[in-house]
């Protein structure tokens, strides 16, 4: 394996230390492990000695797994989960993925902007927060702007229903699309013309002739601009494949005779800082796969969709025939490996991301708004 080692089998599994406390918080006491999770916390934080903080720390963390608890709240996963994210990927190498083409495309974009009416962003509905470029504010200033929720199949009415509300108290325009079949885009298309419609009256003003509302059409790589334009205009207009980095160059497309769109290739931050945001996007396949190790962002994976409120071990049982009778997920995607791929690790991390990202575990999302 390229990347370094998950974090050890006894301690993949249970939530991040926070900082600068040494008792737990009231949750942690107020919820008791069951019985067979006891016995082995009791065994772990026995081998665990001295009473420095990093000790104290560990034994904490043992003894109050959050996620051992059956009745674990759905308010608490969320919150404690980008903690865990970041615990988990402590050790691992860095997720970073820059090709040539965006540093190009960045440069061309910003000019284009100029010219637009309106920005369509297209974000991923599982993780719209890790698919919007930190710097997208500062580029579009007080332009217009529309965010798009693609692959809205793969996400529940309550995540749906939770971000729409988050948006909407921000005064945010939204549409919820599904690029492959074409949902929203109607809507997206009256939307962009309806918000760029001053455009032309002040043309009328001014005494010059109407013109085409431009619309440019940004996002994260593979979060599907493209299927979503292709879809709009009723034809293949723009190459589009489920693979981040297809598209190569701007291109304007026009949609009847009043929207002139932009289609870019994904841009993304030179570097990214955020690893609990890039481990998102690696999962959800919205980066490029030579950034990470398969084996290491399943095991993240398979930890994850455990604990998830929407998900759990059942589903692992049913999906592929085995029990989970570790919380580790690296020592899952070993054991899968040999159930069915001969002992080939990458295979069968493959397998899982694949089985995630065609939604073969249901509608589950990977981000909640901020509280």
């Amino acid at each position: 394996m390229a990347a370094a080692s998950l974090a050890p089998p006894t301690a993949s599994f249970s939530p991040a230390p926070a900082p600068g406390r040494v008792k737990a918080a009231a949750p942690l006491l107020s919820r008791r492990p069951p019985g067979r999770f006891l016995l082995r916390v009791a065994s772990e934080s026995s081998s665990i000695s001295g009473d420095t903080l990093l000790g104290l720390y560990e034994k904490e963390r043992l003894s109050h797994s959050l996620y051992a608890n059956e009745d674990y709240d759905k308010e608490m996963f969320w919150e404690n989960l980008d903690a865990d994210l970041r615990y988990w990927t402590r050790s691992l190498r860095p997720v970073q993925w820059y090709p040539g083409h965006i540093a190009k495309t960045e440069k061309e974009l910003k000019e284009q902007l100029k010219l637009m009416d309106v920005v369509i962003e297209v974000r991923d509905a599982r993780i719209p927060l890790a698919t919007s470029h930190p710097k997208m504010d500062a580029w579009l200033g007080n332009r217009k702007r529309i965010i798009v929720m693609n692959r809205e199949d793969m996400v529940s009415n309550e995540d749906r229903n939770a971000w729409a509300s988050y948006f909407a108290n921000q005064g945010t325009k939204v549409v919820y699309s599904n690029g492959q079949l074409g949902m929203g885009t109607m809507k997206l298309g009256r939307m962009a013309k309806s918000l760029a419609s001053t455009v032309n009256t002040k043309r009328r003003e001014k005494g010059l002739l109407p013109r085409a509302v431009r619309a440019g059409i940004v996002g994260y790589p593979n979060v599907g601009k493209s299927s979503l334009i292709n879809r709009l205009l009723k034809r293949r207009m723009c190459p589009a494949a489920p693979r981040p980095g297809v598209t190569r160059e701007l291109k304007w497309v026009r949609f009847g005779s009043d929207l002139e769109l932009l289609d870019s290739p994904g841009i993304l931050p030179m570097r990214i800082s955020d690893q609990t945001a890039a481990i998102k996007l690696a999962i959800c396949d919205d980066i490029g796969e030579r950034s990470y190790d398969f084996a290491d962002v399943a095991a993240i994976l398979v930890q994850l969709l455990v604990r998830h409120p929407a998900v759990g071990p059942e589903a692992f049982r049913r999906r592929y025939r085995l029990d989970l009778d570790s919380d580790c997920g690296k020592m899952f995607v070993t054991k899968l490996s040999v159930h069915l791929f001969n002992g080939d690790a990458s295979q069968a991390a493959f397998r899982i991301l694949s089985d995630y990202r065609k939604g073969k575990f249901g509608c589950v999302a990977l981000e909640r708004p901020p509280t």
